[in-house]
C-alpha cells in the first residue's frame, strides 16, 4: 500500500471541507452586500423599532466612551451613541455597507471584518469600553466562534451589549417579510435567551444584567409607550417582548481563561459508513495532550472495515485503532466497548455519519478543559439545519423529549439525542459502576449517559452545533419504533428520578 496516496487523499478531504466553509462564508457576504443599499430605507420604514433599540443602547452606553459596534450596518446606531473622538469603530462583513457608513458618518472609523474572526489589522491590540452587538447573532454562522473572538477586544471593565429578537416572534417577522414590511434576510438562528446566555458563559462572559423590551414595535399614540415601558417588563408579558438583551463582562476579572490539558479519545461507532471513513480520519482534530481515534465497527458489510484498515496499514494517524463489536448490537453497546478500550482523560462520541462536523470537537474540549462543564451534550436544535438533515417528525420528537427530560433531570436539555457527547473518563467509570440503578435499558447509549451523568450530579452543558445532511449511507433511526422506545425510557427516568425520594 502506498502511504503517499493516502496522504494525498486526506489532504483532499480537508481541503474540500475548508473550501465548502469558505464558499458558505462568501455567500453570506454576498447576501449582506445585496441588501446594503436598502438598509436605510428599511430602517426608516421600521423607525419605531430602531428608535427603541437606540434608546436601549444609549441607556447602557454613556457618551464619550470607546465603542465598537459589531454588525454596524450603515452606522446610525454607533453615531447616536456619541463615542469619544477617535474612539468609535464600526465593523460589518459587507464592504458595500461599510462604504455607505463612511459616507454618512465620516468622523467615525469603519472596518470590513467578520464578527466570527475579528482579525482586521486595525483591531489588533485594541480594546473598547463598550461593545455593541445588535440584532447580529441570528445571522452568524457560528455564534460560539463570534463570542470567543469577542474576548480579544475586551478589557476587564468592558461591557458588552447584545440584543436579539425573541424567537416567539419568528412567525410574525416571517410574515412581515412576505408582505413587504420587513427587510428580507437569510434564514436566522432563532436563539432563546437561555441559548445566548449559555454561549456567553461557554466563552467566559458573566451576565451583568438581562432583560426584555418592545412589546409593540410600532408607533400608536397613547398605547406604544405604555406597552413598551410598562407591559414589556410585566411578569408573563415580558416573555412576549420582541427584544431580548444582555449586558455582559469578561469573567475571571478579565484574566486568561483557566485551562488544563487532557488527553482525548474519540470513539466512532460505525456500521456501513465506508464513504465517511476518509473524512473522519482526515478531519478529526488533535486536541489537548493528544487524541486517539477509535472506530468500533458493528459488523459492516459495505467495506467499512477495509477502509479503516487501509489507514491503519498506512499509518495515516499515529494513534488510531479498530475494535470489532462482535455479537453486541446497537450504538450503545458500541460506545461502551469504545469507552472501555479508551485511554484518554476525556471521552468523545463522534457519529460516523458526519452530520456533526469533527471540526466542532475542539469546542466540546474547551468546555471541559476550561471548567465550564463536566458533561457536554451537543444540541442540533439551535442553528438552521442543512437540507433534510432532520425530518420534521424527528425534530418535533427530539424537542418533546428534551422538554420532558429537562424537567425530570432538572438540568436544561434541548436535544437529548444528539450523538456527540463528551465527558471525563473518570466520570464515565462512575456512571458505569452505578449502571445497575437504571438497568441495561438503552440501545442508543444517549440516555444511559445522560441519566447516569444526572444521577452523579455532573454539570451538564449543551453546546449548539450545525447539523449537516448525511452524504453517505442511510439513517439507522426508525421514527415510530424508536420513538416508542424513547417514550418508554422517559417514563423510566421519571420513575427513577421523581419517585425515588
Amino acid at each position: 500500500m502506498d502511504p503517499g496516496a493516502t496522504t494525498v487523499s486526506i489532504s483532499a478531504e480537508l481541503s474540500e471541507f475548508r473550501r465548502r466553509e469558505e464558499a458558505e462564508r462568501q455567500a453570506r457576504v454576498a447576501e449582506y452586500d445585496r441588501h446594503a443599499d436598502d438598509r436605510d430605507r428599511w430602517r426608516a420604514k421600521n423607525g419605531a423599532y430602531y428608535r427603541a433599540i437606540e434608546r436601549l443602547a444609549k441607556f447602557v452606553v454613556p457618551e464619550g466612551q470607546s465603542v465598537l459596534e459589531i454588525g454596524c450596518g450603515t452606522g446610525d446606531l454607533l453615531a447616536a451613541l456619541k463615542p469619544a473622538r477617535g474612539q468609535g469603530v464600526g465593523l460589518d462583513i459587507s464592504p458595500r455597507t461599510i462604504a455607505l457608513a463612511r459616507k454618512k458618518h465620516p468622523d467615525l472609523e469603519w472596518l470590513v471584518d467578520d464578527a466570527e474572526r475579528l482579525d482586521a489589522p486595525a483591531l489588533r491590540g485594541r480594546t473598547f469600553d463598550y461593545v455593541v452587538i445588535s440584532d447580529v447573532v441570528g445571522m452568524l454562522h457560528d455564534v460560539w466562534a463570534a463570542f470567543r473572538a469577542l474576548r480579544r477586544v475586551c478589557h476587564p471593565r468592558t461591557r458588552v451589549l447584545v440584543t436579539y429578537y425573541n424567537f416567539v416572534w419568528e412567525p410574525l417577522l416571517d410574515l412581515g417579510e412576505k408582505i413587504g414590511q420587513k427587510m428580507p434576510i437569510a434564514q436566522q438562528n432563532w436563539l432563546g435567551m437561555q441559548d445566548l446566555e449559555n454561549l456567553l458563559r461557554l466563552n467566559h462572559f458573566d451576565i451583568v444584567r438581562k432583560g426584555t423590551a418592545q412589546l409593540l414595535p410600532v408607533e400608536i399614540p397613547g398605547i406604544s409607550e405604555v406597552a413598551n415601558k410598562l407591559l414589556a417588563q410585566a411578569p408573563g408579558l415580558r416573555h412576549l417582548a420582541l427584544t431580548h438583551f444582555f449586558v455582559a463582562r469578561l469573567a475571571h476579572g478579565g484574566g486568561p481563561i483557566p485551562e488544563r490539558e487532557y488527553s482525548c479519545s474519540v470513539i466512532v461507532p460505525c456500521k456501513n459508513e465506508r464513504g465517511n471513513v476518509d473524512d473522519i480520519v482526515a478531519r478529526t482534530p488533535e486536541m489537548g495532550k493528544g487524541t486517539e481515534l477509535i472506530f468500533v465497527d458493528g459488523n459492516s458489510d459495505d467495506g467499512t472495515v477495509a477502509a479503516i484498515e487501509k489507514h491503519l496499514a498506512a499509518g495515516t494517524r499515529p494513534n488510531m485503532r479498530l475494535i470489532h463489536q462482535g455479537d453486541g448490537k446497537g450504538k450503545g453497546d458500541a460506545v461502551r466497548k469504545g469507552f472501555a478500550a479508551a485511554t484518554g482523560d476525556v471521552l468523545f462520541i463522534l457519529d460516523a455519519d458526519l452530520t456533526v462536523p469533527p471540526e466542532d470537537l475542539p469546542k466540546f474540549y474547551a468546555a471541559i478543559a476550561e471548567g465550564c462543564a463536566e458533561f457536554v451534550n451537543g444540541s442540533r436544535l439551535v442553528y438552521p439545519m442543512e437540507g433534510e438533515a432532520m425530518r420534521f417528525l424527528n425534530s418535533l420528537g427530539n424537542k418533546a423529549f428534551g422538554l420532558a427530560l429537562s424537567g425530570i433531570l432538572e438540568q436544561r436539555l434541548k436535544d437529548t439525542l444528539c450523538g456527540t457527547k463528551v465527558l471525563f473518563r473518570r466520570d464515565y467509570e462512575r456512571i458505569a459502576a452505578n449502571r445497575a440503578f437504571f438497568g441495561d435499558f438503552d440501545p442508543f447509549g444517549d440516555f444511559d449517559l445522560l441519566f447516569g451523568a444526572a444521577k452523579q450530579n455532573l454539570h451538564i452543558v449543551e453546546l449548539p452545533i450545525r447539523y449537516r445532511a448525511r452524504t453517505y449511507g442511510e439513517t439507522k433511526i426508525s421514527r415510530f419504533r424508536h420513538g416508542a422506545i424513547l417514550a418508554g425510557m422517559t417514563l423510566h427516568a421519571f420513575r427513577k428520578f421523581k419517585l425515588a425520594y
